[in-house]
């Protein structure tokens, strides 16, 4: 654990970027909180003022704890919720969310920062979500009889906890209060290892892309919708990574030399928007995509809309829109199935869309629920895809069925977690 905080020192100094600001950004955690009312060393403990925190790793898990954090806040709770990230990704994108008293950074956990953190935050419980199963922070918060939790959390055999010598992380696992898993499959393996504080509650996610579904920001959308206006085949890829892109720009192409383009469009919502990606994604879709910060800012509605649907690529070069932007199309395609693993399959198929993605999903439980309903299609190279695109579309009002009924199936996690901590 030191070894590897010691790499991200090193990457910081030698210049890159997210380490800097990892580094830079879990400095300054203590500092801010020990300097904010309400939130100091002398906080009150009898669990009326002291706050509630929530942990996530990224973006990702920040979305399975935001459901149950929006219900205490709809609920009246008057604790103050606190919310920290590791990855500074996550940190940047969810800095200014709202329904939190105070969004950090999580110092690295040394035993020592540990101690300092909770001297500073005296949280009245903790709420870890997934993977965030930090040594030091844990012994402390089970030292302190701190109520801890872990939600949405998936357990596989081959994980460090399973291992003959990860003994000592499978009794971190102790630490906690009570798990709460995605599924039986968890549970069962859990108990096999003699930890029986668990219980299945599903996956928040679902409940958060529903109700997402009912939340648009309709000024923001008004360009996607003109580009998609007419049209009833509409592609949205979403989080795209290069090698995602390669195989749609063909796509693309394919059709557009056919003959029935006008029939087919793509947005794509790419996972990074440096300007090396953009201009990247710009060389293989060149002369038949805009950009939706160039639209947006056009002055005159009816050059735009004029734009917007004789474009055939509409590339969305905006951060915070992609969960709003499947209600525009009738197949989605999932990105980072390719590289380490694909990105958020929940947020299309809340829509009713059949969704395609690449090879790496197996670690992915609604990945393999949306293929066992029939309404998901994995593929590994060109041809695959097109096959699967081009079912997607045509038969988009029946998977769309399947999608919605999956979706549907696992609803009520929230709920379930709620009742069970509060």
């Amino acid at each position: 654990m030191y070894f590897y905080f010691l790499i991200i020192r090193i990457a910081a100094l030698l210049g890159h970027k997210k380490a800097r600001l990892l580094v830079r950004g879990q400095k300054e955690t203590i500092k801010r909180l020990t300097g904010e009312a309400g939130l100091t060393s002398n906080s009150p403990k009898d669990g009326l003022t002291a706050p509630i925190w929530f942990h996530a790793a990224s973006v990702g898990e920040f979305e399975q704890a935001r459901p149950l954090i929006e219900r205490l806040k709809a609920n009246g709770e008057k604790r103050p919720i606190i919310v920290t990230f590791f990855s500074p990704s996550g940190y940047e994108a969810r800095k200014g969310y709202d329904k939190a008293d105070g969004v950090y950074y999580l110092p690295f956990a040394t035993r020592r920062n540990a101690k300092r953190f909770l001297d500073a935050l005296q949280p009245s419980m903790a709420i870890f979500v997934k993977y965030e199963f930090w040594p030091a922070y844990l012994r402390e918060l089970k030292k302190r009889d701190i109520p801890t939790y872990s939600i949405c959390s998936i357990f596989r055999s081959k994980q460090l906890f399973f291992r003959w010598w990860g003994k000592a992380h499978l009794n971190l696992l102790r630490c906690f209060t009570h798990i709460f898993v995605q599924d039986e499959t968890s549970l069962a393996l859990l108990a096999q290892h003699g930890i029986t504080n668990t219980s299945v509650a599903g996956d928040t996610r679902f409940d958060r892309m529903v109700a997402v579904k009912k939340t648009a920001d309709a000024n923001r959308l008004t360009p996607i919708a003109q580009f998609a206006q007419g049209c009833e085949q509409v592609i949205v890829a979403g989080s795209t990574w290069p090698k995602d892109e390669i195989l749609l720009a063909k796509y693309i192409r394919s059709i557009q030399e056919s003959g029935f383009s006008s029939q087919t469009k793509l947005i794509l919502v790419p996972h990074e928007l440096d300007e090396k990606h953009l201009h990247f994604i710009f060389n293989l879709f060149q002369g038949c995509m805009v950009k939706y910060s160039a639209v947006s800012a056009m002055n005159d509605p009816v050059s735009r809309q004029n734009i917007l649907q004789h474009a055939k690529v509409l590339l969305v070069d905006t951060m915070g829109l992609l969960s709003s932007i499947y209600r525009f199309g009738q197949a989605a395609y999932i990105g980072g199935g390719f590289g380490v693993g694909i990105h958020n399959t929940i947020e299309a198929a809340a829509y009713g869309m059949p969704v395609v993605f690449g090879p790496n999903y197996h670690h992915f439980r609604e990945a393999q629920g949306l293929i066992d309903a029939g309404a998901a299609r994995s593929i590994k190279n060109y041809n695959e895809l097109a096959a699967a695109l081009t079912t997607a579309l045509e038969q988009h009002e029946y998977l769309s069925t399947k999608a919605a009924k999956y979706v549907q199936s696992e609803l009520g996690a929230t709920e379930r977690i709620y009742k069970e901590i509060f």
